[in-house]
């Protein structure tokens, strides 16, 4: 006799799964004991394991991740069940809302967009209104409402430059931005020349990051990516490297600095041959 659960649908196949997984009677103990707090780095990993995805472009992990940052969704959504707060059809029902009620020249009364900067222009504008009327009965609205400290570091420092931009306070022209980072490069430089304090020194750096990362905004650029691929770059080249070395019958350690440089330029050189 066939399983009954072949027969339904994947997604209520996969409500079904976390919802035996996290039974009190014949569950299992490790899905049990967990949390909304012990679940969230693994729901932020897996969003990452979905980029890295796409970076690489292998579709067949894409799915992968896909699926488990899904599974992320469903966990959250079962917990939030079990104290009775929402379930996954009602974050569901919330995220047709809200894109229902954000596309309103597509479901609504409004004109269409003519092109995807619009769109995106339209799309702020809602959002905004929506924030606005969040914070109303709390606190005056700000431009950076609703920008969450939990992102990453570059991810919100973009977000929190391009609020502010849209309200004005932006640079006109990139190389200015070039001249800012200058000026905080000159800044960490003088601090490490008089020995300042570490946490001057946080201080001055985080300003310096900051500033390259709103340099990344200006020319249209995701400083997350970026710094994500300048990683994937050195790591690459490192092995390289590493190669080398190997072959050489040498470690990094024993080889030095002054040989692993030779090599590092040697490996640099070599993608710019091709």
């Amino acid at each position: 006799m066939p399983d009954d659960r072949s027969a339904m649908r994947p997604i209520d196949r996969l409500l079904a799964i976390m919802a035996r997984l996290r039974a009190k009677d014949g569950g299992c103990p490790w899905d049990v004991e967990q949390t909304y707090a012990t679940i969230a780095p693994h729901t932020i990993e897996e969003a990452y394991e979905v980029a890295e995805a796409i970076e690489q472009g292998d579709r067949a992990a894409l799915k992968d991740e896909l699926g488990d940052l899904l599974f992320q969704v469903v966990f959250h959504a079962q917990i939030a069940r079990e104290e009775g707060s929402f379930d996954f059809d009602a974050v569901a029902g919330a995220i047709a809302d809200k894109m229902e009620r954000r596309h309103p020249h597509v479901f609504g009364v409004a004109g269409p967009v003519a092109t995807a900067t619009l769109q995106v222009k339209a799309w702020e504008t809602q959002k905004a209104e929506e924030r606005a009327a969040k914070a109303k009965a709390e606190a005056p609205p700000s431009a950076l409402d609703g920008v969450g400290v939990a992102l990453p570091a570059l991810t919100r420092a973009q977000k929190l430059q391009a609020r502010a931009a849209r309200v004005g306070f932006d640079w006109p022209e990139a190389r200015q931005v070039l001249a800012k980072i200058e000026e905080e490069t000159q800044e960490v430089r003088a601090e490490i020349e008089t020995h300042g304090s570490s946490d001057r020194l946080d201080e001055e750096v985080g300003d310096l990051l900051f500033a390259v990362v709103n340099l990344a905004r200006k020319l249209g650029l995701d400083a997350e990516g970026a710094l994500r691929r300048g990683s994937r770059k050195f790591e690459l080249r490192f092995h390289k490297v590493e190669a080398a070395l190997a072959a050489q019958g040498r470690t990094p350690a024993e080889a030095g600095l002054e040989a692993m440089e030779e090599l590092w330029i040697a490996a640099k050189d070599s993608e710019s041959a091709k």
